[in-house]
């Protein structure tokens, strides 16, 4: 809609965008990370754009989506969730893949901006019970690039899947390296 805009956008900013996603995936968990800082959600809703992936959701803290903003994270794509009690929330997103021809759902590996010591596994059991692909998506700040994995299905060896998807983060530089998962390697 406005690819244009966020090319621009990102040259000004010194990112690459001669970047490629595997558009002719219809379902997929986009995890997207480090997640280190604010900044992210306005690179990767450029990305999104650059990409031809306009229709890519997310989900959010419900607060975010109160007024005066919600219209705007709505509006970008963004899917309300109650983080703060349980509400089965890896079914109710499996149940969007299974009713949707199309569906592709961007997700932080952290859940938060600040430094984890393990990932979230929530994307990895709704790629699982939804039988969908997993691209890994690093927004690399040190290069000012984005780098896109292959897509890959997870196997019955959660420790080896996680592994796998650390490895691939752990060289890619957040906006704040601190705050990056190089040292879950």
């Amino acid at each position: 809609m406005f690819r244009w805009f966020w090319i621009l956008f990102l040259k000004i900013r010194g990112w690459n965008t001669k970047i490629t996603f595997p558009v002719s995936l219809p379902k997929c968990i986009i995890v997207v990370a480090p997640h280190t800082s604010s900044s992210d959600f306005l690179i990767s809703v450029a990305y999104r754009s650059v990409m031809r992936i306009e229709r890519t959701k997310f989900l959010g803290k419900a607060e975010l989506f109160k007024p005066p903003f919600g219209f705007f994270f709505r509006w970008f794509g963004g899917i309300p969730v109650e983080r703060s009690s349980k509400h089965n929330l890896v079914d109710q997103v499996v149940n969007y893949f299974n009713n949707n021809t199309n569906f592709r759902l961007a997700l932080s590996p952290e859940g938060t901006r600040k430094r984890v010591e393990k990932l979230k596994t929530g994307f990895y059991y709704i790629a699982k019970q939804a039988k969908v692909p997993i691209v890994m998506v690093g927004l690399d700040y040190k290069r000012k690039t984005t780098i896109i994995s292959e897509p890959f299905y997870t196997t019955e060896n959660i420790e080896k899947d996680l592994q796998h998807i650390i490895h691939f983060f752990s060289t890619i530089q957040g906006k704040h390296p601190e705050l990056g998962l190089l040292h879950l390697k």
